[in-house]
């Protein structure tokens, strides 16, 4: 198969999107040939049958500059690839739906948001097929859709066999700054924890990204001030997808206590490190036992916390995801279901 893809950003040190980097390597196994196009390019390292088309955001193009590279780029292109992969955004299929239908060209969709709009909803008219990682990560009802997993590289995300012990208890969380996020439970337990003399840090990895993420981040910080826990809780920063694995590591327990409602990456990479997880993301009721799964009072996130702490965690936590979400084989199965869809 030759392949275009289109993506927002490439760019393997990236911390939100760097992951697909690794993605894009995968797919180059299986195809004879890649063309990718995003938004924004930054550092690669990647084989000689890919080939790397920008919008041009990195340059500081204009929107409709980049509607026009977008146009030049899959026109030009457009014998060099028999199938299309979008990834997370439907713009890009009601804006190049019509051509690669007349043209005849596969369509698929990945798509892992419970966020259902006009754009989602009109992609999924035009699309061939949308691939999902878990039936919470898509609430558009249609008959399109395929479940297959997320992409966890299990090679980057080894077991925590060098973890370098630490006296404390080491608590740690990553992902975007953001309310919906619910860090300031994660504070809110912190003070119960150190009121029961619980030997603890936490460790937060990420940055605001949004305006309404860096209030949400001024309102964190000056909650741990206002608590006294300025020597318990660090945040790390943003962390290039290659220094995200040695974080998990560090840690000794994966909180997550998200809104999302559907299978969080995050908590899988955790999880792939063998680390023990706590959650309040109902998509991970059926996966994890009754015992890393908690509600949003930070009384119960700390009574938990204690309690795992004295817990190994299973070795199941780390033979679900490389079963269900393992890169490669996530892969293969993409490129199979694109082959074989009618």
């Amino acid at each position: 198969m030759r392949l275009l893809i289109i993506t927002q950003k490439v760019d393997k040190n990236d911390p939100i999107l760097g992951f697909f980097h690794r993605w894009i390597e995968e797919f180059a196994k299986h195809c004879q040939s890649i063309i990718v196009i995003c938004l924004q390019k930054g550092e690669y390292d990647l084989s000689k049958n890919i080939k790397i088309l920008s919008l041009g955001k990195e340059k500081g193009k204009s929107k409709i500059k980049y509607i026009f590279n977008f146009y030049k780029h899959i026109w030009h292109e457009r014998k060099n690839y028999d199938a299309v992969f979008v990834h997370m955004n439907p713009v890009y299929i009601i804006l190049g739906g019509l051509f690669w239908k007349i043209s005849g060209k596969k369509i698929a969709l990945w798509y892992t948001h419970k966020s259902v709009d006009w754009k989602l909803r009109l992609a999924e008219k035009i699309t061939n097929i949308i691939f999902t990682a878990s039936k919470e990560s898509f609430r558009l009802p249609s008959k399109k859709v395929e479940v297959i997993g997320h992409g966890i590289d299990m090679q980057k995300f080894k077991n925590q066999k060098s973890k370098v012990k630490s006296d404390k208890f080491t608590i740690i969380t990553a992902g975007r700054i953001a309310e919906v996020k619910n860090l300031h439970l994660l504070i809110e337990t912190a003070d119960i924890l150190k009121n029961k003399n619980f030997n603890f840090e936490i460790k937060i990895a990420g940055a605001p990204i949004l305006e309404a993420d860096k209030i949400y981040f001024e309102k964190l910080k000056n909650l741990i001030k206002e608590k006294e826990l300025e020597n318990l809780i660090k945040f790390a920063g943003s962390m290039s997808n290659n220094d995200i694995a040695k974080f998990y590591q560090s840690g000794d327990i994966f909180l997550n206590l998200s809104d999302t409602g559907s299978v969080d990456k995050a908590v899988l990479e955790a999880m792939a490190t063998g680390l023990n997880i706590l959650t309040s993301n109902e998509a991970f009721k059926n996966v994890l036992e009754e015992d890393n799964m908690v509600d949003k009072n930070p009384e119960n996130i700390a009574s938990s916390i204690i309690t795992l702490s004295s817990i190994s965690p299973s070795v199941k936590i780390r033979e679900y995801v490389f079963k269900n979400h393992q890169l490669n084989k996530l892969i293969k199965n993409l490129i199979l279901a694109i082959k074989n869809n009618e």
